[in-house]
C-alpha cells in the first residue's frame, strides 16, 4: 500500500495572510469594520483554496492507482519510470503528450511516469508529481504482481 498527500510548502501559507491584508487595505477606504471583514474573508478564502490545492492524494489501494479524481486498475498500467528533477521538467514541458493524465504540482520536483497499456484508453501515460517516485513505482509493481497471481 502507498499513500501520499501532495501538501503545499509551509511558506505558501503566508499567501492567505497577504491576501487578507490586501483586501483589508482596499476595504479600509470605506471603514475599519469593512477592513476587518476584508481581512477575515481574504484569509479564510485563500486558506480554503490553498488547502484544496494541496489536498491531492496518490494512493495504491485495492488493486488500483488512485491519483486525485482518477482511479486506474493496476492491470491497465505498464512500466513505471521514476523521474528526477530534470526529467520531470522535460516530461511536463517539451516531452508532454496532451492526451496524458497529469497530476502535477510545481512545488514537487520529482515525478513518476506510468505507461497505460489498455488499448481502449487513448491516454498514453499518467504523470504523477511525487516526492517518492521509487517507492510509488515499487508499490505499483507489488500491486500488479498481486493482481496477476
Amino acid at each position: 500500500m502507498y499513500d501520499e498527500r501532495l501538501t503545499v510548502p509551509r511558506s505558501w501559507w503566508l499567501l492567505p495572510l497577504a491576501t487578507g491584508l490586501s483586501l483589508a487595505l482596499i476595504a479600509l477606504r470605506f471603514s475599519a469594520v469593512a477592513a476587518l471583514i476584508g481581512l477575515v474573508v481574504g484569509i479564510v478564502a485563500a486558506a480554503a483554496a490553498l488547502s484544496g490545492y494541496g489536498s491531492a492524494r496518490i494512493r495504491v489501494v485495492q488493486g488500483s492507482l488512485v491519483a486525485g479524481q482518477a482511479r486506474i486498475p493496476v492491470e491497465a498500467l505498464g512500466e513505471a519510470h521514476p523521474l528526477d528533477r530534470d526529467a520531470a521538467v522535460a516530461w511536463r514541458g517539451v516531452k508532454a503528450d496532451p492526451r496524458a493524465f497529469m497530476l502535477l504540482r510545481s512545488y514537487v520536483p520529482t515525478a513518476l511516469r506510468v505507461e497505460i497499456t489498455d488499448p481502449a484508453d487513448p491516454t498514453p501515460y499518467v504523470y504523477l508529481s511525487t516526492r517518492s517516485p521509487e517507492r510509488l513505482a515499487a508499490a505499483l509493481a507489488k500491486a500488479r504482481q498481486a493482481a496477476q497471481g
